[in-house]
């Protein structure tokens, strides 16, 4: 893919801001590996200060493109929190489809449009030939039925319109149920041959590492409890005293710590601490391939990711098929001086929002740590014991190596990074 000793790639649609990476090796060692996010600081901790609490999921759902709906469902999730609403059970129904929906058409864009093609041993799916082109029409149909979904629950894929502080604003027909139902029903075939690709790679990189994740009894990415590797159980509201913020000098997101150690959030995590709750219909079917976890293995990440697909496509068809989904009276919310805490499960990781209201119904103080800055030194060790490992590779190979465990991760820095500039000393 890369033919220059600097490498940099720029304007990949799964990542958003800019990033380098530094690496030097001495006597035959790494001495370091500098995973460098130099995108210019957006300061929304500090842009959502003195904004309105109830229309502030609305403006959060903005700091990502691509995962929107779990900035908003986060930040929803803190803002009752804080205001002590709780909201309806057909709310979290809604909510759940939505996440789902966001889920397949993320996953579907990481997996298929930017990770097959290592698989493939293609640059891109522009260089697929006749024979593969079918690969990218399944993988588009996977996409759109998760667009689909999100669209008629959420009213739109990207900064949806519906969702709103303890309701909907709207409900969907049973004429759009009827259709999406049928859509991801005639997807479910093509996400399992996608899954036998993944479970087939070769691709490994395994390291002792501490795996953290919100763990849901329906595998819902809502409501849970925290859990690591370790067998460490702490509820949502606890999230933050068990992190530390280290802060890295040469990159412009912070990176943390979970009881003192590097970790990693994301589907592997999740995968290896709460199998047992996917769906029943999809354990049956990706038995196989849900039998490789718990795993070490990082690029066993994207295993993860195409099971969670299907997971998404079956749990949505029994909450459509089993739901009567009718219109809730709009009682005005009474806004309360409070701390509330969201955290649920963004399709990268643990997505954390602290959010402080004050008397006026305005935000006071607001932190949110985003998943990938999470897994910032995670992905330095990992990169390390890579380079360690293939010393002696050719430097382009060793480059593209990098690249596709960094792609593993499925990174968002900051919900935000451009891949990659690699410059070796």
């Amino acid at each position: 893919m890369h033919k220059e000793k600097d490498i940099k790639i720029e304007n990949i649609s799964k990542i958003e801001g800019h990033g380098s990476l530094d690496i030097k090796i001495a006597d035959g060692k790494v001495k370091y590996v500098k995973l460098k996010i130099i995108e210019n600081k957006r300061f929304f901790t500090q842009a959502i200060r003195g904004k309105l609490a109830l229309s502030l999921p609305q403006m959060t759902a903005r700091i990502c493109g691509t995962c929107s709906i779990a900035h908003s469902t986060c930040c929803l999730e803190a803002v009752e929190s804080a205001i002590k609403l709780k909201p309806s059970e057909q709310t979290m129904l809604l909510r759940k489809l939505s996440m789902y929906g966001m889920m397949i058409r993320d996953h579907a864009m990481h997996l298929y449009l930017f990770c097959l093609p290592d698989l493939l041993g293609k640059d891109s799916i522009l260089d697929f030939d006749k024979s593969q082109e079918n690969l990218i029409k399944k993988a588009l149909a996977v996409k759109s039925s998760g667009n689909n979904l999100s669209k008629i629950v959420a009213g739109r894929a990207i900064h949806a319109t519906f969702t709103e502080v303890g309701r909907f604003s709207h409900i969907p027909s049973q004429e759009d149920i009827k259709k999406i139902i049928k859509e991801l029903k005639s997807v479910r075939d093509y996400t399992m041959e996608f899954a036998q690709m993944f479970y087939d790679s070769n691709f490994r990189l395994e390291r002792d590492t501490d795996f953290v994740s919100l763990v849901t009894k329906d595998y819902s990415f809502l409501q849970g409890e925290i859990k690591d590797s370790r067998g460490l159980k702490i509820p949502e509201e606890d999230y933050w005293g068990h992190l530390t913020r280290v802060v890295i000098p040469y990159s412009q997101a912070s990176g943390y710590q979970f009881e003192g150690r590097g970790y990693m959030v994301g589907a592997l995590a999740r995968m290896n601490l709460n199998k047992n709750n996917l769906d029943s219909n999809t354990k049956k079917d990706m038995s196989k391939f849900i039998n490789v976890f718990p795993s070490k293995n990082i690029f066993h990440n994207n295993l993860a990711q195409a099971i969670e697909i299907l997971h998404s496509i079956d749990h949505s068809i029994k909450i459509l098929e089993s739901s009567d989904f009718k219109e809730e009276p709009h009682t005005p919310i009474q806004v309360k001086e409070g701390d509330g805490v969201g955290l649920i499960e963004a399709p990268r990781g643990t997505l954390y929002y602290m959010l402080s209201v004050n008397k006026e119904g305005k935000i006071r103080f607001g932190n949110i740590i985003v998943p990938t800055a999470q897994n910032q030194i995670n992905m330095e060790r990992d990169i390390a014991q890579l380079v360690e490992k293939n010393i002696d590779m050719e430097k382009k190979r060793l480059e593209f190596e990098i690249e596709k465990l960094i792609r593993a991760y499925d990174p968002c820095m900051s919900c935000a990074s451009h891949f990659l500039r690699i410059n070796w000393i």
